[in-house]
C-alpha cells in the first residue's frame, strides 16, 4: 500500500492535464461554435475521471504514510482533491449522458466541468506548496 501513496505525485499530472484540457476545449467550442472542440472536451473529461479517482486514493494513502509539516494545508489539499475528483466524475457522467439539445443538460455539464477545472487548479497549487514550499518560485 505504501507504493500506491508514493505514486501520487506521478499520478496527479494525468487528471490535471485532462481536466484543464477539457475545460479549455469546451471554452474553445463555445467561442468558435465548432462541435469538434466539445467532442474533444467530453473525451478528455471522461479520461480525467478515473485518473482523478486513482490520484485521490493514492493521495490519501500518501498522507497516511508520510504525514506533513503543515497539517492544516494537508487537510485543505486532501479535501479539495477529493472534491475535485468528485466534480470530475460528475462532469464525466454528465458528458456521457449529455443531450446536447437540452439547455439544462448542457448547463449542468459545463458547470461541473468548470468546478472540476477550478478545483483541480487550486488543489494542484496546494500540492505544489506542500511538496516544494510556498516560496519555491521566489528568486
Amino acid at each position: 500500500m505504501t507504493l500506491i501513496g508514493r505514486l501520487h505525485p506521478l499520478l496527479v499530472h494525468f487528471p490535471i492535464a485532462f481536466a484543464l484540457a477539457a475545460a479549455g476545449a469546451e471554452a474553445a467550442g463555445l467561442v468558435t461554435a465548432d462541435e469538434s472542440w466539445s467532442v474533444m472536451a467530453r473525451r478528455a473529461v471522461r479520461a480525467a475521471a478515473p485518473c482523478a479517482l486513482v490520484a485521490a486514493i493514492a493521495g490519501w494513502r500518501l498522507a497516511i504514510d508520510a504525514g506533513s509539516d503543515h497539517p492544516a494545508l494537508l487537510q485543505w489539499h486532501r479535501w479539495l482533491g477529493t472534491s475535485a475528483a468528485g466534480a470530475t466524475v460528475a462532469a464525466a457522467i454528465a458528458a456521457s449522458v449529455l443531450n446536447r439539445r437540452h439547455p439544462l443538460a448542457v448547463w449542468i455539464y459545463r458547470s461541473a466541468l468548470l468546478v472540476a477545472a477550478a478545483l483541480v487548479g487550486i488543489t494542484g497549487h496546494l500540492g505544489g506548496v506542500l511538496a516544494w514550499g510556498a516560496d519555491f518560485l521566489h528568486f
